[in-house]
């Protein structure tokens, strides 16, 4: 299994978005090693989307997002669940992809523990259940995807089929066709 570098990131926030699907997303914590295949994402673009982050600035909550591609963009969403972001295109311009869900393929019972024990099928499906499966919180944020113990690879997975749609839970710039997963997949959060 082959780490994504930099410039994978380094390209369009559309394009990565749906370059992820299929990739892996590993946490290789204290607790032992959590990893899914990422079957969902959502695209978050500086330019004409409110729903960005960054679209108002940068400030300190959102300081990652403006950090070099392939840096971790963690945050809290409701004061409850941590949401997990990579940074993509240009450093300074503010765009990242929510990874919204994955297929659990390593630490299954790790996941499970830190989940209470649900079923397989909703280990991962969302990003906050993601973030809580893998162990991911506040300390990842800023984290460079490329070195350390949270990383991305790629696996020779074959292409599947791609569905877009707009974004879900967010009223904001909902209706733009951002969110990307994989046809026909269990774990996706909505179909």
């Amino acid at each position: 299994m082959q780490k994504l570098t930099v410039r994978f990131f380094e390209r369009p926030t559309v394009e990565v978005a749906r370059s992820l699907l299929g990739k892996i997303l590993v946490h290789d914590s204290e607790a032992g090693v959590a990893a899914g295949r990422i079957v969902e994402t959502e695209a978050y673009l500086f330019h004409d989307d409110p729903a960005c982050h960054a679209a108002r600035g940068k400030t300190n909550r959102n300081a990652a997002m403006f950090g070099p591609p392939g840096t971790a963009y963690v945050y809290l969403v409701y004061g409850l669940h941590y949401c997990f972001n990579v940074v993509t295109g240009k450093a300074g311009e503010g765009e990242a992809v929510l990874v919204r869900s994955l297929e659990p393929l390593s630490g299954l019972d790790l996941m499970a523990f830190r989940r209470g024990n649900p079923k397989t099928r909703l280990l991962a499906s969302g990003p906050g259940r993601l973030c809580q499966a893998l162990g991911i919180g506040k300390s990842q944020n800023g984290a460079d995807l490329s070195a350390g113990s949270l990383f991305l690879a790629g696996d020779g997975y074959p292409e599947a089929e791609i569905i877009t749609t707009g974004r879900i839970g967010i009223t904001v710039a909902a209706g733009l066709p951002l969110r990307f997963y994989m046809a026909g997949n269990a774990y996706v959060s909505r179909k």
